[in-house]
């Protein structure tokens, strides 16, 4: 089984959530590390590993990266790091999987199945201190899923009139992967 690994400057994990019951509010964490066995000959045997560092969120307001990096939401002074590990792969299409997998955030622990979608692979330049030292052969996977916060104890929230809440409890999370074939 070919091993790669995640190419951090090109591999991210964005999230969504609802924010005051009428939009929603983006952030992303950059700098995602990882690393996969693949084979798209035999995909059912693949298994995935994911490191977040949870400081370096971005939603674009600083009040607010401040805000979720605190006690109330990911509890980064206890809990720096949001992790995947997964190894359960069903087939759902000719490059398209269910990767189910433990996701730890803020210490919780919960299974979470991964819709991956596999992009293909390419030969590329690599470039190390402005020199072209390829190539490398890269490949691309997108993966998306929808988990329940209050699930990993990111429980924060505050009430509106009517009954409405100023953050919504499910949140949709997409991560981007580029991935480099390790030298055999």
């Amino acid at each position: 089984m070919a091993k790669w690994t995640f190419e951090p400057g090109h591999t991210a994990a964005e999230f969504r959530a609802r924010h005051m019951m009428v939009t929603y509010v983006r952030g992303h964490f950059k700098d995602v590390h990882g690393s996969l066995e693949f084979d798209p000959e035999s995909p059912r045997n693949s298994s995935v590993e994911v490191q977040i560092d949870v400081a370096k969120i971005w939603t674009g307001v600083k009040e607010r990266d401040d805000h979720l990096r605190s006690a109330d939401f990911l509890d980064v002074e206890h809990h720096p790091e949001i992790t995947f590990k997964g190894n359960q792969v069903e087939i759902k299409g000719e490059h398209d999987y269910a990767v189910t997998g433990d996701l730890t955030i803020r210490g919780v622990t919960r299974q979470v199945r991964l819709d991956v979608s596999y992009l293909g692979e390419w030969e590329t330049p690599w470039w190390e201190d402005g020199v072209n030292k390829g190539p490398k052969t890269r490949a691309g996977f997108v993966a998306t899923t929808k988990i329940n916060r209050q699930d990993f104890g990111v429980s924060w929230q505050d009430t509106m009139d009517r009954g409405g809440i100023v953050v919504g409890n499910e949140i949709d999370i997409a991560i981007d992967v580029e991935a480099i074939l390790e030298d055999a």
